[in-house]
């Protein structure tokens, strides 16, 4: 027989049914072991395992009404009760499934987006940033009346004529140039300098738009400042762009260089008009899953940063079958990926070993200055003191293999990054508070310690709860938290892998991959102005009222254009919006081309923000083409599609749900009509207790999920899912509710219960057993 409203998902083994045979052990070996395996565990015909959230009370309804299979309705009454609560206590409920398999801790090595980040600050540890980016916004604009300056690489205090902070790169100077040229026909040049930041990981191309003659550094050592004029060769390092011969009119000049997200770099861009008759210069980019655009002034900054070493290398993805990223499989790729990234770090090493070392110009024992590198280089990437014994492993032997001390230091770094401490998080035992340490930078950064918190691990500052939770807040203030806490809230709303838009641009014209971008930006505003500003009220995640729109939004979503035309907060259908829930971005990726998908917005409802199970369509689903059902609205198409009893199994809870979104149409905006009828967005939801909740639309929804203990709960789990990349349960059994009950303490403080995970994740439980074998 076959239980079809059972919400099943993937089980790693069974647990032996108990001896003493009860009535309901008897009738489901008679009646249903031979469908669902003995212990629940799923058989040929039906290889799903039996688990779920369904209470005795639910199942047993089930039972009655569809089982067994061959004969549905002969399994009723006191049997149907009987068997329903065997399956539940045995294997069905969560309980049941952590008594018989209890989670652990995984030996996990590093994700690809946590090696590329620790490379990346493993290298700039040795190279302090000389300034943070300021408040102040745009670019240091420096404007001089000599074009022989800028052509040398050298400039000259006195002939600089201005010196200002420009927003943005964009100046047409044909009719009139910003300074007089000191000789006529001489020319004049420009230098703009400053940071900017990097929104997400990927690739950035940009895009540098002049007649005249420009170069273009990102990410790039800044030009050694020199007076003598005489000197005709740019010391600088190669540029990204390179068009130091002016075209005569207007092109484009490109190039791409890959980022690390959440992290500033470098950028210089210099300008000289010599005879030409025109002058004008803009400069653009494209940033991964956006279009062509200014650089937007909230990430540039008019105070220059360090260089960042990226790696070039790219690592295969991991595995995301448990909703997050896992290091807990090794294959050839990522093994290559490891190889080639220790020798493409090892070179770069050798490359800015004096500078990276601190070499002096005379240093009178080069030598033992390399080894100390070497010393350091190790521990930072082991995160912890070396002994004596394992300094002679991975230092000394290596550095002294060779009497060219660069060829030395270049394998020391390469065994370091090919070694289990340096790619696995807990390889080895290592002292408590360099482990915390570890743990904490991890959860919040995805990379290593930084110098404060090795510092507060070496003086024995990380042993109580208060001194783990100040560190967790220092951290969360690094623009490396916030990237990692807006990963998980694209992941919580399902947009992670909604890499490709598209709608129908006969009913949407003017929804194009642009207003998509905007979209991304305006969602990720919206989650930086509630969780990292103010109260960081996650209820405020679910109830706010208003969306960041800029002009091209406006437009499209029938607001008044913003007067600055950057984004601004503007409140639309007050009534029936729903904070991040009916975001137009969110109700566009779960929508078809033409259509909205009540079925798609459902099953994002029902597992992200509500938490439920939801097992995978028995069969592939085709949505019944509107125009073969012309006088049917969205709703009535998937009321009638889903309406066999099979389908209710999970349209019951999944439909419901979806239909309180209908307000919206597939790209986010409020409509009262749909096919010419009037929306119906009323839905509800019965939770595993049996309790009904009925709405009349989003809204409605969204204050029952704010108030929701079970909803906060399956935050909270999903939140320590995704920052920590272990299951929470497997830190005991009680720590979820520790969570829960903190967090609605502190008024539902989203950055207060980011700090309590990482601060819990970061003193586990002691193993209570040894790990099996891999």
């Amino acid at each position: 027989m076959r239980i079809a409203t059972v919400t099943l998902v993937l089980l790693v083994g069974t647990a032996p049914v108990r001896a003493d045979a009860s009535t309901g052990e008897q009738i489901y070996r008679k009646r249903c072991a031979s469908c669902h395996g003995p212990n629940g565990e799923g058989a040929k015909k039906y290889p799903e395992p039996l688990i779920g959230d369904r209470t005795v009370k639910e199942l047993a309804k089930v039972i009655a009404r569809t089982m067994p299979e061959d004969d549905p309705g002969s399994c009723v009454g006191a049997d149907a009760d009987l068997v329903a609560a065997y399956i539940h206590e045995t294997f069905y409920s969560k309980a049941a499934r952590e008594r018989n398999h209890p989670p652990r801790i995984e030996l996990s090595r590093l994700t690809a987006v946590q090696h590329q980040n620790a490379v990346a600050d493993l290298i700039g540890s040795f190279r302090p940033n000389v300034a943070n980016p300021s408040a102040e916004k745009g670019l240091r604009g420096e404007y001089f009346q000599w074009q022989e300056d800028i052509v040398s690489g050298f400039y000259s205090d006195k002939d600089r004529a201005i010196d200002r902070t420009d927003l943005t790169v964009r100046f047409d100077w044909t009719r009139t140039p910003p300074i007089e040229e000191k000789k006529k026909g001489e020319g004049y040049s420009v230098r703009w300098t400053g940071s900017f930041t990097a929104p997400r990981t990927g690739d950035y191309e940009f895009i540098v738009r002049s007649e005249n003659g420009v170069r273009l550094w990102v990410n790039a050592p800044a030009a050694p400042p020199h007076s003598n004029r005489a000197q005709s060769v740019d010391p600088s390092p190669k540029s990204l762009i390179d068009a130091w011969v002016g075209a005569g009119s207007p092109t484009d000049h490109r190039g791409t260089v890959r980022l690390l997200g959440g992290r500033s770099y470098p950028i210089r861009l210099q300008f000289f008009k010599g005879k030409e008759k025109t002058a004008s210069v803009s400069l653009k980019w494209k940033p991964p899953l956006g279009t062509e655009e200014e650089i937007p002034v909230r990430h540039l900054s008019p105070v220059r940063v360090r260089e960042t070493f990226v790696p070039k290398t790219k690592f295969p993805p991991d595995d995301r079958s448990l909703g997050w990223e896992r290091g807990t499989s090794i294959s050839k790729a990522w093994t290559r990926a490891t190889f080639d990234t220790a020798l493409e770090t090892a070179g770069y090493v050798g490359d800015h070993l004096h500078e990276l070392a601190g070499l002096a110009e005379k240093e009178p024992d080069p030598r033992a200055k390399l080894r100390r590198f070497c010393q350091l280089f190790v521990e930072r990437a082991f995160r912890h003191p070396l002994s004596e014994e394992q300094t002679k492993v991975h230092v000394d032997q290596l550095f002294d293999s060779t009497k060219d001390t660069v060829t030395g230091v270049k394998r020391v770094v390469a065994a370091a990054l090919i070694s289990p401490q340096f790619l696995y998080r807990d390889a080895e035992p290592i002292p408590e508070g360099y482990a915390v340490a570890a743990r904490l930078s991890f959860v919040l950064w995805d990379s290593l310690p930084d110098a404060a918190l090795l510092t507060a691990a070496q003086d024995g500052k990380l042993t109580t709860r208060e001194e783990i939770r100040t560190q967790a807040d220092r951290l969360l203030s690094d623009p490396r938290a916030k990237l990692k806490v807006l990963s998980f809230f694209h992941t919580w709303l399902r947009l992670d892998h909604a890499t490709d838009v598209v709608k129908d641009a006969k009913r949407f014209p003017g929804f194009d991959q642009a207003v998509v971008a905007d979209l991304r930006v305006s969602l990720d505003l919206m989650l930086e102005e509630i969780v990292f500003g103010g109260k960081s009220d996650f209820r405020q995640l679910l109830l706010a009222d208003h969306l960041p729109l800029n002009g091209r939004l406006a437009a499209i979503y029938g607001a008044a254009t913003p007067k600055t035309g950057d984004f601004t907060n503007v409140v639309l259908n007050a009534e029936h919006r729903a904070g991040v829930l009916t975001h137009p971005l969110v109700m566009t990726v779960h929508s078809y081309t033409a259509e909205t998908s009540p079925i798609h917005r459902g099953v994002f409802l029902t597992r992200g923000i509500l938490g439920q199970n939801l097992r995978p369509p028995q069969e592939a689903f085709t949505p019944f083409a509107a125009e073969l059902h012309p006088a049917l609205s969205t709703r009535e198409r998937v009321g009638l599609q889903t309406k066999p009893a099979n389908c209710m199994t999970c349209h019951g809870v999944i439909n419901p749900l979806g239909f309180t979104m209908e307000h919206f149409d597939a790209v986010g905006r409020f409509r009262d009509r749909d096919n010419k009828k009037p929306v119906d967005a009323t839905g509800s939801f019965r939770s595993p207790s049996g309790h009904e909740a009925k709405f009349a639309n989003a809204r409605e929804l969204a204050k029952f999920a704010a108030n929701s203990e079970a909803v906060h709960a399956a935050f909270i789990e999903q939140m320590f899912s995704h920052l920590v990349q272990q299951p929470i349960r497997a830190y005991g059994p009680t720590r979820l509710a520790e969570l829960r009950t903190g967090f609605a303490k502190d008024q539902f403080h989203v950055r207060n219960v980011v700090a309590e995970i990482a601060a819990m994740a970061a003193r586990p439980p002691e193993p209570k057993q040894t790990p099996k074998s891999r």
